[in-house]
């Protein structure tokens, strides 16, 4: 009896740690909202995070996107409970991600925008780690697809929109102008983003998750440029980009399904 009970003890830890990341996370994202008084993230560290900030500032419509995050995760904190042992391993890497979710919120409310650029990077190598985790075994059901490779797909993929973003704006706060060219950056850099989207499509052999959210940002960005900054050359990119992104997913998906286990 006691054997088991000290054996079950390092996994009631791990659930009561990712339940109480939870809730700080809830809290911190309150805050970010304006709820506890604390200035709403469009409006802090000077407005650079604003969707007329940069030229890879997402529309606010965009950011809804988190209601959606916010539910997944905490059915995955409820789920955690019921499966007890966390045979996948990711119960503390979520943990982590939840923590390093609030202090980005923190230090963005302090004017710290290039902490909360490093606070960010590492919040999306943690879930890239996390994302390579599930992709190694299978889930046991459809319900832990659900709850853990759906959740973890919809945080990564939108981070990952969100990683470049914050950069953006970072350097729009240090001045950089991209040398006079910043919609060549910006091109750029949805490039790079949609490259990813295409290299965790065929790495997750067509999860939609993740996909979903990196669509989302990157036509977000495009449907922003229209409107101040203004670019129509950055929104027919980031248009594309969301669209090569889905398309690909979708045909790898399609394809993974037709193809016997």
């Amino acid at each position: 009896m006691s054997q088991t009970a000290h054996g079950s003890s390092p996994h009631l830890v791990r659930r009561i740690g990712v339940t109480v990341s939870y809730v700080i996370c809830l809290v911190g994202s309150m805050i970010g909202v304006g709820v506890f008084g604390g200035t709403p993230i469009s409006e802090a560290a000077g407005g650079l995070l604003s969707t007329d900030a940069t030229h890879l500032a997402p529309a606010s419509p965009a950011f809804s996107v988190w209601t959606l995050i916010y539910v997944a995760l905490g059915a995955y904190t409820l789920w955690q409970w019921w499966d007890r042992r966390d045979p996948r391993g990711i119960g503390w890497w979520v943990a982590l991600s939840l923590l390093l979710n609030a202090a980005w919120i923190l230090s963005v409310q302090a004017d710290l925008i290039w902490v909360s650029v490093g606070v960010i990077a590492v919040l999306l190598v943690v879930l890239a780690r996390t994302f390579a985790t599930l992709l190694g075994t299978r889930p046991r059901s459809t319900a832990e697809a659900a709850v853990a490779d759906g959740t973890v797909g919809l945080y990564l993929g939108w981070v990952s929109v969100a990683t470049c973003a914050n950069v953006a704006a970072a350097l729009a706060g240090a001045g950089f102008t991209g040398g006079g060219y910043p919609e060549v950056w910006a091109v750029a850099v949805l490039v790079v983003v949609a490259a990813i989207g295409v290299t965790l499509a065929v790495v997750g052999r067509g999860r939609l998750a993740v996909a979903a959210t990196l669509t989302w940002g990157l036509a977000w960005i495009a449907v922003a440029r229209t409107d101040e900054p203004y670019s129509m050359g950055v929104a027919v990119v980031a248009g594309v980009a969301a669209a090569v992104v889905a398309l690909s997913a979708l045909g790898l998906r399609l394809r993974a399904e037709r193809v016997p286990t």
